[in-house]
C-alpha cells in the first residue's frame, strides 16, 4: 500500500494531486482510508478522494475548479473528460 502519493491540502478538497505515477489496481491511502487507482494516473493529475455525483462541484486546493459532468468514483482520475471547468467563467 501507497502512502503520500495524493496531495490534499485543504479540508474542503474532494480531489488531491497525484505526487507520483500510479498504476490502475495499486492500493493507496486516500483521505485516511485505503482506495484502489481505478487507472493509471500519472504524477500532477488529479484523483477524485470520494465518490462525485454528477453536478457536484470539483474542489482543489480549496477553490470551486469545476463541475462533474457525470459520476466519478473515488480513485478515478479527474480530468477534462469528467468534468466542465470553472476557471475563467467566473
Amino acid at each position: 500500500m501507497i502512502e503520500n502519493k495524493v496531495l490534499a491540502i485543504h479540508g474542503t478538497d474532494n480531489v488531491g494531486v497525484m505526487l507520483a505515477d500510479v498504476c490502475k489496481g495499486e492500493k493507496l491511502i486516500i483521505a485516511g482510508t485505503e482506495s484502489t487507482a481505478r487507472e493509471d494516473i500519472k504524477f500532477g493529475f488529479k484523483i477524485a478522494l470520494k465518490d462525485l455525483k454528477k453536478g457536484e462541484h470539483i474542489v482543489k486546493y480549496g477553490c470551486n475548479i469545476g463541475i462533474a459532468n457525470r459520476d466519478i468514483l473515488k480513485g478515478e482520475m479527474v480530468h477534462i473528460h469528467n468534468i466542465d471547468g470553472l476557471l475563467g467563467n467566473e
